[in-house]
């Protein structure tokens, strides 16, 4: 079995990413973790190098794209073709931040038992607004998406890039997009704009036995699913009709 190919890279890239970014904020929102109540900033930050230490694995693996992220892989359909990558790197994205979502919960397994607020257990896995609000939430998660799609794909163009970005450089750019997404966009939902980052770890929840867990919430999982992938499509549009490339 050849570990170096798109669908491993989507994997573990996937799977690095939730277990650091869910990890991040399991620290700072658990009882008794030594990172509790780090803040805002800490898990914005976390977030960040989280999608920096993904695509970094996932280039390693032989994934180029390294999209870990399904709104990613649909607008890079839209905009070059190849909708193979559907069929491909989404289940892969999907499979990984299950496993991711696991993990994060292995590895703070003490700490599910001593905190007392359910809603902080959920939000270790998935994401929830600020003031729920389906049409402004909708909008707040299709923005950060389009945002990613249109500043990423903006970072990487020839016109800023002739040559093409620096090798090692990619991941650290994304990584610190994504961190001022959340820094900026992030305070209203959580800034999800990921369906993998937030679909397969609220499913994981579900699943696995936490102890006085809540709900998960599935009313609102439709929002950080549709609402990244609309963003995403608008952004495609947007840059094939300008040819941002």
């Amino acid at each position: 079995m050849n570990l170096n190919s798109p669908f491993w890279g989507e994997f573990f890239g996937t799977l690095v990413l939730i277990t650091l970014g869910n990890g991040v904020v399991a620290g700072a929102l658990l009882s008794r973790s030594k990172a509790e109540n780090a803040g805002w900033i800490s898990i914005t930050t976390g977030w960040g190098l989280a999608v920096f230490s993904g695509v970094a694995v996932a280039i390693a693996l032989g994934d180029k794209d390294a999209h870990l992220n399904p709104a990613v892989t649909i607008a890079s359909v839209i905009m070059v073709g190849d909708p193979w990558r559907l069929l491909t790197y989404i289940p892969a994205q999907l499979l990984g931040a299950f496993v991711g979502a696991i993990l994060v919960w292995m590895h703070y397994k003490p700490h599910w038992a001593v905190t007392e607020n359910a809603s902080l257990k959920l939000a270790c896995f998935c994401t929830s607004a600020a003031i729920r609000s389906y049409s402004w939430n909708f909008f707040s998660e299709a923005l950060g998406t389009f945002v990613l799609i249109l500043v990423s794909t903006a970072l990487f163009s020839r016109r800023i890039a002739p040559g093409g970005v620096a090798p090692g450089l990619g991941p650290v750019l994304v990584g610190a997009l994504v961190l001022a997404i959340g820094l900026s966009l992030g305070g209203s939902t959580g800034y999800a704009i990921n369906p993998a980052r937030d679909f397969a770890p609220r499913l994981a929840h579900s699943f696995l036995p936490i102890q006085g867990k809540k709900s998960s919430e599935w009313t609102y999982a439709w929002i950080p699913v549709l609402g990244p992938v609309a963003g995403a499509v608008v952004a495609a549009v947007f840059i094939r009709i300008f040819r941002i490339v």
